[in-house]
């Protein structure tokens, strides 16, 4: 085992789970799933089957990940944050094989309460605000809030809003440019 998990943890047969992932309490790690190097899943989280995560993905605190959602590499999601993987649930209606999937593209944060609804894939790079609702696509370095969630910015790939200026903004951190040509974003290298 190259790997960390607590003794509360349950982790069934037929998982894949990588080098170096941490799983801390009373979390269930479902069959089917795919887990890459280095992640670090939070108390009281649940990945169901068929999940993929990437590598350094990091999951705060209670959050399930459902069926249906693929996470890139070093993606955050937040604290609490929600996803679903049925538009129209019903208790008394099973719609195991409708569900609709939701992709989280590499490096994007979720924010802590923020909810993701279904069917709805999340640019890389992009930067969802704490308790925003999700009802569609969000682009590549994107910054969303609010419910229902609407972009406000866009944010470098070290969590910076970017101040375009002529086109052009460079992270403050980073130093790195970054440039606006039709409404898309992308890294001048």
């Amino acid at each position: 085992m190259d790997y960390f998990a607590h003794s509360s943890t349950v982790i069934d047969e037929g998982c894949e789970i990588g080098n170096g992932v941490k799983i801390w309490h009373f979390c269930h790690i479902m069959p089917g799933c795919k887990i890459g190097n280095g992640c670090n899943i939070g108390q009281n989280c649940v990945i169901f089957p068929e999940v993929v995560l990437g590598k350094n993905v990091k999951i705060q605190n209670n959050v399930s990940v459902y069926t249906g959602v693929t996470c890139d590499d070093d993606v955050f999601l937040g604290p609490s944050c929600v996803f679903t993987n049925v538009i129209n649930p019903r208790s008394a209606v099973n719609r195991r094989g409708q569900y609709s999937r939701t992709h989280v593209g590499k490096g994007a944060t979720i924010g802590a309460n923020a909810t993701i609804i279904c069917g709805h894939n999340i640019g890389a790079y992009a930067f969802i605000g704490a308790g925003a609702v999700v009802t569609k696509d969000v682009p590549a370095y994107a910054l969303i809030v609010g419910n229902p969630a609407r972009q406000t910015g866009w944010m470098s790939e070290h969590g910076h809003k970017l101040i375009f200026k002529d086109n052009l903004a460079t992270c403050p951190e980073s130093q790195l440019v970054y440039q606006l040509k039709s409404g898309i974003v992308s890294r001048l290298d």
